[in-house]
């Protein structure tokens, strides 16, 4: 076990609020010393699919825990993602189908595992427990809550408020995730700042059922590439970690330079040394956005892709932009076109004709980084493009 200081910058880096910093390191030591990890719980709702990187703010902090050695609890909440999480939503959403929820389980099983070690984490389904309550335990478990407590969560009182329908069985949710807590004995359950509400109803039931409350830390909701919006594939600005490794590299290189930075905070697991030379600009911004966009890709797609992901995105755009801004030369076009021979060496860019055909059968020559294989070739007007000759002789020529 590493010490608690040390556990705690880990722990703390990137997240919102630590609901008590003071009991957290309590429980930690109380860790230390019985030599006993805690049980750090996270819950998903497989409500869609696929998973993207916004989803894996909360998986890298689980992986941080991992890391000091404390145990992980992956809950799929196959049991509340038929309810439907009411968080943030202006309306009662629809319940997903068992065979939905179980079909898009499968898949988030398979993708956590490209972030948390599969042989330290325990994936856990609520339903093994929630299934099991009766009529009478529900109702018991109501009475533990108020309806005005209820309708302190901002989302169900706008809808109050405004006349809007709410569920009785959306009530039930943020009491059922709750009980989750109960059934697992969590010390620390991890959520983002929109589930705020539903992680301290589980530190209330826990004290209702004589546990000790968990910790709550909360992280914050990942901006998608737009740099504005929480990260959402109905507003397509998200990044898939299913995606092809050459779409996320290059995703991520389009991001914004302090985007960037956040990214890095919530995303990447360079060291805090290392992030903070990043963020104090002792690191170029477009090396430190391609390192993180490798980081990224390797991580979700392995490293062989993710270094082709990286040549290709250099061959594409860093190649293409040093050669526009090369020096340009101007030629008036003649009767049946120039001879690209004759107009490499009146460029300056060969010596004389006989090279620029040497040069060419050599594949030596380029133009818009296509290789040139005629001799014959001819420019003519309305050309305006990059001619390269060698690696080093770049010109853009402008025919009019």
């Amino acid at each position: 076990m590493y010490d608690i200081d040390h556990q705690l910058e880990l722990i703390k880096r990137g997240s919102v609020e630590v609901i008590s910093e003071e009991e957290l390191r309590k429980k930690l030591e109380k860790s230390i010393k019985e030599n006993k990890p805690l049980k750090i719980k996270a819950g998903f709702d497989p409500t869609a699919p696929d998973l993207h990187i916004g989803h894996t703010v909360l998986i890298q902090k689980l992986k941080h825990f991992q890391e000091l050695g404390h145990e992980i609890l992956f809950l799929i909440g196959d049991f509340t993602g038929m309810i439907g999480d009411p968080t943030g939503k202006s309306a009662t959403r629809p319940a997903l189908t068992k065979e939905e929820v179980a079909e898009n389980a499968k898949t988030y099983q398979r993708q956590v595992f490209k972030i948390l070690d599969p042989e330290k984490t325990k994936i856990v389904f609520n339903s093994e427990w929630l299934d099991k309550l009766s009529a009478s335990d529900l109702i018991k478990l109501s009475a533990k809550h108020t309806v005005a407590r209820m309708l302190e969560r901002d989302d169900f009182h706008k809808r109050y408020t405004t006349q809007k329908p709410i569920s009785i069985h959306e009530f039930m949710y943020p009491l059922i995730q709750g009980y989750d807590s109960v059934a697992l004995e969590a010390d620390v359950e991890l959520g983002g700042t929109d589930q705020k509400f539903n992680l301290l109803v589980g530190r209330d039931l826990q004290k209702a059922f004589g546990q000790a409350p968990q910790c709550v830390l909360t992280m914050p909701l990942l901006e998608g590439t737009d740099g504005v919006n929480k990260m959402s594939k109905s507003l397509n600005n998200y990044i898939g970690i299913d995606e092809p490794a050459t779409d996320i590299f290059g995703k991520i290189m389009s991001i914004y330079d302090e985007l960037m930075m956040r990214y890095y905070e919530l995303l990447s697991d360079v060291s805090v040394e290392e992030y903070n030379a990043i963020k104090d600009g002792k690191v170029h911004p477009k090396e430190a956005k391609k390192s993180l966009a490798f980081e990224i890709c390797a991580r979700f797609a392995g490293e062989e892709e993710a270094l082709k992901a990286k040549k290709d995105f250099e061959d594409k755009f860093e190649k293409r932009q040093v050669l526009e801004d090369v020096e340009e030369a101007l030629f008036q076009a003649t009767d049946g076109g120039i001879w690209i021979c004759k107009l490499m060496a009146d460029a300056g860019m060969t010596k004389s004709n006989g090279e620029g055909k040497r040069l060419i059968k050599q594949n030596a020559v380029k133009i818009d980084g296509e290789k040139v294989a005629d001799v014959d070739y001819k420019f003519h007007t309305g050309d305006n493009v990059i001619l390269q000759v060698g690696k080093r002789r770049v010109k853009r020529i402008v025919i009019s």
